[in-house]
């Protein structure tokens, strides 16, 4: 009777452990799946991963209805929009025992002060991915916005270059093209950058902002606007393939933008006792040098360090120089009527 017992037991537990899932939301090929796998070993359960390739796609979802994850990712703009809308459970700090391994640079910012509710994940810049070879031969500079914009230069590569299908990384990119600051709201400079966008929109082959890699790695297209991250990927897919090309990345030098990606736990969470392990988890800083050895962010756990690869360290698209630094800037959020806008000038843009 007792081994019956016993072996009840046994299986309602195993039965719980499977059934038991942390759900994320996340963006695209934004964790390693090593890193996954030692999770699920480590709480017993299985991650569920959605997926967006933009601000606008998570937060549309998120206020949607969909707000039930576990973990969700959002860069710093989209934290304090999230904070305002009271979508955010408070972390409890007392289970989050590798907290103190982050940089304190990135703790403390002015979207969550404290990180009461969220706690930093990885950085990435925003910038240009490009066919090494192709752009070699043709003499252009990928280290400038004029790649994207200049209809000159795009003469050159017509049908081969593709922008992020993002209003707000889009337009700071214009904008930083034009000198402009990437948070400029002024109506009169946004429609300059409207202006911009439309003289070159002829010539690119399409808005993408998820399946850029692919499209760089195989040959059919030559630049790509994107995340670092994503180049990164990139890159080592080309040489895996033994591509007859290589591909490679640069921040322009007008200047780019800088995401500070972060995890936080919604109040609509299935299971926060789950989704604080996860953070901690990630905290880790065996974990966290995952995010740049395997899928190449930029990293914002300082005890992470000694474990990330030097090659990777010395990429300064990736962990930019004090001078590039200067030149980057992290995209605010807009209050209704510059948000209101900003969707008016992106909608005329899109159905030109």
């Amino acid at each position: 009777m007792k081994k019956l017992l016993c072996c009840f037991v046994l299986c309602l537990s195993q039965f719980a452990m499977a059934d038991k899932a942390l759900h994320l939301f996340n963006w695209n090929d934004y964790i390693a799946e090593e890193t996954v796998a030692r999770f699920e070993a480590l709480c017993g359960c299985k991650v569920v991963q959605d997926y967006f390739s933009a601000t606008e796609e998570m937060m549309a979802k998120l206020l949607a209805g969909g707000g039930d994850y576990d973990v969700v990712i959002p860069t710093q703009n989209a934290v304090e929009a999230l904070i305002k809308q009271g979508f955010l459970l408070p972390l409890e700090k007392a289970k989050l025992g590798n907290i103190g391994n982050s940089a304190a640079g990135y703790m403390n910012k002015a979207y969550d002060p404290d990180n009461v509710y969220s706690l930093p994940y990885a950085f990435t810049t925003t910038l240009v991915g490009y066919n090494e070879n192709k752009i070699a031969e043709l003499g252009i500079d990928p280290a400038d916005w004029s790649i994207i914009f200049d209809p000159t230069v795009l003469a050159k590569i017509k049908g081969k270059v593709t922008v992020m299908d993002d209003s707000e990384e889009l337009f700071g990119a214009a904008l930083k093209y034009l000198g402009y600051s990437i948070n400029d709201n002024d109506e009169k400079h946004l429609k300059e950058a409207q202006a911009v966008i439309l003289k070159a929109k002829p010539y690119w082959a399409a808005f993408n902002s998820s399946s850029y890699i692919k499209e760089l790695t195989v040959g059919n297209i030559w630049v790509a606007h994107g995340y670092s991250s994503d180049m990164f990927q990139a890159r080592a897919d080309a040489a895996e393939a033994g591509r007859d090309f290589s591909i490679n990345f640069v921040l322009p030098k007008q200047g780019a933008v800088l995401a500070l990606d972060n995890m936080v736990i919604p109040k609509k969470a299935r299971d926060p006792e789950l989704a604080h392990l996860f953070i901690n988890f990630m905290m880790d800083p065996q974990n966290a040098a995952e995010l740049t050895t395997i899928v190449g962010t930029g990293n914002p756990n300082a005890a992470a360090t000694p474990f990330i690869d030097e090659d990777i360290l010395k990429i300064t698209a990736i962990f930019p120089t004090s001078e590039l630094q200067a030149k980057l800037e992290t995209v605010a959020a807009r209050n209704a009527k510059e948000r209101r806008l900003l969707n008016k000038l992106w909608t005329e843009i899109k159905v030109r």
